[in-house]
């Protein structure tokens, strides 16, 4: 054949020759969810099998995430069918990562509608050498907008619509499906982390849309959202209004941006800081204002609640002697070591902990009431009297216990505790005084 003059070559020839060339020709029907591979190179053979629905089709060939044979979580397969369904001729390159994702096939593919029918004829034709090399330097150039950038559509709010769908991390293509905003918003909230779920929704709603934001403006809100592989991390949601010539259109872009590491990042560096300003410095319990946070708040509860509240205030005995006879870093020493005790101490429970000042400590409990607390004081007590502090050896400790009553503020709690405490202290320190 190969020998024939232009003149002498049929239709039949050509398809002879399309056949003996073509990767694959696949007939697809989206009404039955079936496909059939009408002709198959051996390439094709490793990805799919001679039928089977046109879901899985749709997963092998584009439904993945780029650069690898990893598909996408289930979450993500409510946008499966919009990738099936095409309006007209449509082209695209693919890339088909092998088991191990290694040696990847890049095919040229074509589908071709057959007009008033729900049928399709895909035909994919394999690329090689410069091709394939360009296809792989365009795809590192946009690494960092697929990094970036998860996802992105266009919305307009009076018809109710969305379109020019395009999910990066699947492909580059922009997919125009029949998709309503409203029914979107349903299929996305199921991928919002559930404590923001109710935000989402609120700034999503097209009312707050037509209402807060003026065209050419753009609002965005960080959240939690699960990617391709299921996985939650942290997005920010941008939603720009077109600036478009009438105050009636309500048309918009959508993009979903991801910032995980930046968010992570910060998080991180916010909780330093939160830990810096309610955490003592010396010996990391809560500070002072914290520590008085936390009886107001068990006070309050006690009150809602009816469960029983009780508290201690510890003083070490004789402090002062440590710093003018072992000097002030020893002195910090015996804090942090005592500190350690209380925290280790009251870890099980349902307890804070916490430096008031100097050498004296307070512990709330929930759940224990006076009685309880004065003998688990009692235990503690004898804890730090058997515990060697660096350089100074033994140290004991005054305690003062109170439960809290249905009338008490937190004035007269702290005070009543305070005053246990000082009882302790002048009945011969070492002991437990409760009142």
């Amino acid at each position: 054949m190969i020998n024939k003059s232009l003149e002498s070559y049929t239709i039949q020839d050509v398809f002879e020759l399309f056949k003996d060339n073509v990767a694959a020709i696949i007939l697809v029907d989206t009404a039955i969810n079936k496909y059939r591979i009408l002709i198959q190179g051996k390439n094709i053979a490793e990805y799919l099998d001679e039928t089977g629905t046109v879901d899985d089709l749709i997963h092998t060939l584009w439904f993945h995430i780029s650069d690898s044979n990893v598909k996408v979580s289930d979450e993500y397969n409510a946008f499966t069918p919009y990738y099936g369904e095409f309006k007209g001729t449509y082209s695209r390159k693919i890339k088909l990562a092998g088991k191990d994702n290694s040696n990847p096939t890049i095919l040229q593919l074509t589908v071709y509608p057959i007009k008033d029918t729900t049928k399709y004829v895909y035909v994919m034709d394999e690329l090689y050498d410069e091709y394939v090399q360009d296809y792989m330097t365009s795809g590192k150039l946009n690494t960092t907008i697929q990094n970036t950038f998860l996802f992105s559509m266009y919305v307009d709010l009076n018809k109710d619509t969305v379109n020019s769908i395009s999910v990066t991390e699947v492909s580059e293509d922009v997919i125009n499906a029949d998709l309503k905003y409203t029914d979107w918003r349903l299929m996305i909230v199921n991928m919002i982390w559930p404590e923001d779920k109710e935000q989402f929704l609120k700034i999503t709603d097209p009312d707050y849309l037509k209402s807060n934001l003026v065209r050419g403006r753009t609002t965005s809100f960080d959240c939690q959202m699960q990617n391709l592989e299921g996985k939650f991390i942290w997005v920010k949601l941008i939603f720009s209004r077109a600036m478009t010539g009438s105050e009636d259109d309500f048309r918009f872009v959508f993009m979903v941006q991801n910032i995980h590491e930046s968010s992570v990042e910060l998080l991180s560096e916010l909780k330093k800081y939160e830990r810096l300003a309610q955490n003592d410095a010396l010996t990391d319990l809560l500070n002072h204002g914290s520590i008085l946070t936390e009886i107001n708040n068990s006070i309050e509860k006690q009150h809602k609640e009816g469960i029983p509240v009780s508290m201690m205030m510890l003083d070490l005995d004789f402090f002062k002697r440590v710093n003018d006879t072992f000097g002030h870093s020893a002195g910090d020493l015996v804090l942090i070591k005592f500190g350690d005790i209380l925290k280790e101490f009251a870890k099980e429970a349902d307890a804070a902990v916490g430096r008031w000042g100097g050498e004296e400590f307070v512990i709330v409990y929930n759940g224990k009431t006076g009685e309880e607390l004065k003998a688990l004081a009692d235990e503690l007590r004898k804890k730090v009297e058997n515990t060697t502090f660096d350089k100074v050896g033994q140290m004991t400790c005054s305690i003062g216990v109170t439960q809290v009553k249905d009338e008490d503020n937190v004035e007269n709690a702290f005070n009543r505790m305070d005053r246990a405490m000082y009882l302790s202290k002048e009945n011969g320190r070492n002991m437990v005084t409760m009142i």
